[in-house]
């Protein structure tokens, strides 16, 4: 009985931890809740969260500075950067949100005048803003204002659309991105653009702009989710996995160090800085590493070489690097310098010992990664 008990409680705990996380593990959104999936698939990739008690409160609203954050995060470009920020008049680069909402702007989710202005980030975002954000993440066709209106007629309210929101739901609907509250059976719908949006419509709209950006981004979205590429050292036995390219555990990879390091003069504890001195690509060419990308570590077993009593040691533990997009990682390597010898040297080096060794700015330095490092092939964003 007592085995029978184990085997039960194995098999319970097996099968919850292995179970996708679904939208019932907030307890205020039942299974069969219209938005349920969409919840429990934004849910999972951290796009919108929970509040502290545990509840997702479906029908609360969303401010334009939270919505501004959740688009971004749901096109994979929270570490995107912006050159040219917009200055608003109510927030600055203080706010919670700035960067988000930068971001928003440089990838055309939203505009503003040229100067700036409002941006009412504690506002609710309305249903006629949050879908033409989802639209304008997207490459459409252009729609005649008569043809998204002729699309829009089975709308009760299509009639009072405001103009703004025409052609923007005109390409919602032909694009089945229309996200609308469920009604009885022989009722039409309601667009209802100017009413706040629930937070479950607002889940419901960002995995509907998700999904198809995946297929037609716009623009700056399209160049910014597009694997870059180019030459360098080729990293063999990398691997792409979508957009995510990860170089194994044990891949020994080239570094060269700012400054000059001996074992007859350096010291264990001292600490070094190096530099990526090409980028680092896969068979592919896709870039895993840029270079210039700044690594930094520590020696950890430094002892000069003698006559007769030992050879130099040099040894490097690497711990972080800093990639092009100011990202300071782990990138966890060690480094066993080590000189190329002939036979004859060999032979003297093992009789004589007393090799002394050092790494100039000019000479690399061959690192062992003792952790794989998974990157973000669009950005060169390390994810940890």
């Amino acid at each position: 009985m007592k085995n029978l008990i184990k085997v039960l409680l194995a098999t319970f705990v097996l099968t919850f931890s292995i179970m996708p996380s679904m939208a019932f593990q907030f307890p205020d959104v039942a299974k069969d809740h219209w938005a349920a999936s969409q919840i429990d698939e934004l849910s999972d990739k951290g796009v919108i969260v929970g509040y502290p008690d545990g509840t997702f409160k479906p029908d609360d609203n969303v401010t334009r500075a939270e919505f501004a954050s959740m688009a971004i995060r749901a096109l994979g470009q929270e570490h995107a950067s912006v050159a040219q920020p917009v200055n608003f008049t109510d927030i600055d680069s203080e706010y919670w949100a700035y960067d988000s909402i930068q971001k928003a702007l440089y990838f055309e989710l939203i505009s503003c005048p040229d100067n700036g202005g409002l941006f009412r980030p504690d506002d609710t975002v309305t249903r006629e803003e949050s879908m033409t954000v989802a639209v304008n993440a997207l490459t459409t066709e252009e729609i005649s204002v008569e043809k998204a209106k002729s699309v829009l007629l089975k709308y009760a309210d299509a009639n009072s659309i405001p103009e703004s929101f025409v052609i923007p739901a005109g390409k919602a609907e032909i694009l089945d991105m229309i996200v609308t509250m469920p009604v009885d059976e022989g009722k039409k719908a309601s667009l209802e653009p100017t009413r706040p949006a629930t937070r479950a419509e607002v889940a419901a709209i960002l995995y509907n702009m998700m999904e198809q950006a995946k297929l037609n981004p716009n623009a700056k979205l399209a160049e910014a989710m597009r694997k870059k590429t180019g030459e360098g050292f080729v990293i063999e036995n990398a691997t792409v996995q979508g957009s995510v390219g990860i170089i194994p555990e044990g891949t020994i990879v080239p570094v060269q160090l700012t400054k000059y390091i001996s074992s007859q003069s350096s010291q264990s504890g001292d600490l070094y800085v190096a530099v990526a001195p090409q980028n680092y690509v896969t068979k592919d060419k896709f870039i895993l590493v840029y270079k210039g990308s700044t690594l930094k570590g520590q020696l950890i077993d430094v002892r000069s070489g003698k006559w007769f009593v030992r050879n130099g040691v040099l040894i490097l533990d690497n711990s972080l690097i800093t990639t092009n997009n100011d990202q300071t990682a782990a990138f966890q390597g060690v480094g066993d310098v080590k000189k190329h010898r002939n036979i004859f040297m060999k032979i003297v080096r093992a009789i004589l010992k007393g090799e002394k060794l050092e790494v100039t700015p000019e000479n690399t330095v061959n690192l062992k990664l003792l952790k794989p490092v998974k990157i973000d092939l669009t950005n060169g964003w390390i994810f940890e």
